[in-house]
Parts: C-alpha cells; structure tokens; sequence
C-alpha cells in the first residue's frame, strides 16, 4: 500500500472524489449482475435447454450470492480498514489488513466450495432444484462448474474494494469489466458452437471470473 498514491484524497474537491469513486464501483456492482443475466439470455435462447435451463440457473444463482455476500464482507471491512489506517498513516496497518484478507478469502472460499461439493444434492433440493427430474440434473451440472470458480469468483469481488481503497477505482471497474465482456463471448460459443448446455455456460462464467481474479492479483 503506497500512502504517497492517497495524498490527493486530502486536497481534491469532495464532489469530485465523489465522481471518480461512486461511478466505476456502480459499474462494477453492475456489471457484477451481468454474469447471470447473461447466461440466463443465451440459455432460454437454446432450445435444447429453455426453461428447463433457466430453471436450473435460478436455483444456483442464490448460492454464488451466498459467496458474494462473504467476500463483500471481507472486501469491504478491509477496505474501510485500508482507508483510515491510510489517513492515519499508517500504511504497514494497511498492509497487513490486506494481507489478512486475502488469506481469509482464500480460506473461507475453499470450505465454501468443499461444503458445495459434498453436500451438492442436498442444498440444490433445499433451493428447489428437485421441482422435477430435468431441472434436478441441469441444475447440478451448472452447479457443479460454477461451485469449481468460487475462490476465483470470491477473491475477485473481495479484491474490487481493497483495490478502490489503493487509489484506482478505474482498474478496479476493469477487471470487473474484462470478466463479464469474456462470459458474453464465450456463452454463445460454448451454449451453441459447442453444444455444452449448462456446462458451457457455467464454463464460460468461470473463465471470465478467473480472468478479474488475476487481473485483481
């Protein structure tokens, strides 16, 4: 964390801070949303998966809003942390905050993905997956490949804050960005290029969440 990249913070206008700040972090929530807007356009448009597909979708969507929610958490205490250990000046406090968050994101996310795994079937039933015997089955074939992207899905989100908090809320809408644009390509190529229903689409989110989780590294 370098305290001399935050010295502006002191001298420029309120509203101004206000722009530069408030509107890439609304774009990055936004954009945030995309990912499952974005699958569930090009799988109701598949007629081999339909409202089946989009079914299935829908009942996976709450449990990655379940992992959002943690790395927010995380994300958003740390930068607040950041910020005032910052106007403190105390950036080795700053610095040792990220790097407790980090290791908290990675932590929490590989026992968030474990306890997805193993017990799969029983939390897509709690979620209504087993409305009916197709939906059941797409719903754990999509569930299956997005659960595999959490930690890369959890440490990009925790990392979007902490890296406003160093000064470039601009990066930090990038690489939000970038994922989203990769999902929106590679949905239709995989959905119907190559015919991978719920898997592609899954595989396609997760390729875009890796890309902002190394962006944001």
């Amino acid at each position: 964390m370098e305290e001399q990249s935050q010295s502006y913070l002191t001298t420029e206008k309120v509203g101004k801070l206000m722009g530069k700040y408030a509107i890439p972090c609304v774009i990055s929530l936004l954009v945030g949303a995309l990912y499952n807007i974005v699958d569930q356009i090009f799988i109701a448009n598949a007629s081999y998966l339909g409202s089946y597909g989009n079914a299935a979708n829908t009942v996976v969507f709450p449990l990655t809003v379940i992992a959002l929610g943690i790395a927010v958490m995380l994300g958003d205490g740390c930068c607040a942390f950041v910020s005032i250990s910052l106007g403190e000046k105390k950036p080795e406090n700053a610095t040792r905050s990220v790097g407790n968050s980090v290791l908290l994101c990675i932590i929490s996310s590989l026992v968030l993905t474990a306890l997805y795994l193993i017990f799969s079937n029983s939390i897509l039933t709690a979620f209504g997956g087993n409305v009916n015997a197709e939906t059941f089955n797409l719903s754990k074939e999509y569930f299956f490949w997005i659960t595999l992207g959490i930690p890369f899905y959890m440490f990009g989100q925790a990392m979007n804050p902490i890296i406003r908090a160093d000064g470039n809320p601009k990066f930090a809408m990038i690489s939000t960005l970038a994922g989203a644009v990769i999902n929106i390509i590679l949905d239709p190529i995989f959905i119907f290029a190559f015919k991978w229903g719920m898997m592609g689409a899954a595989i396609a989110t997760l390729i875009g969440q890796i890309a902002t989780a190394v962006l944001a590294a």
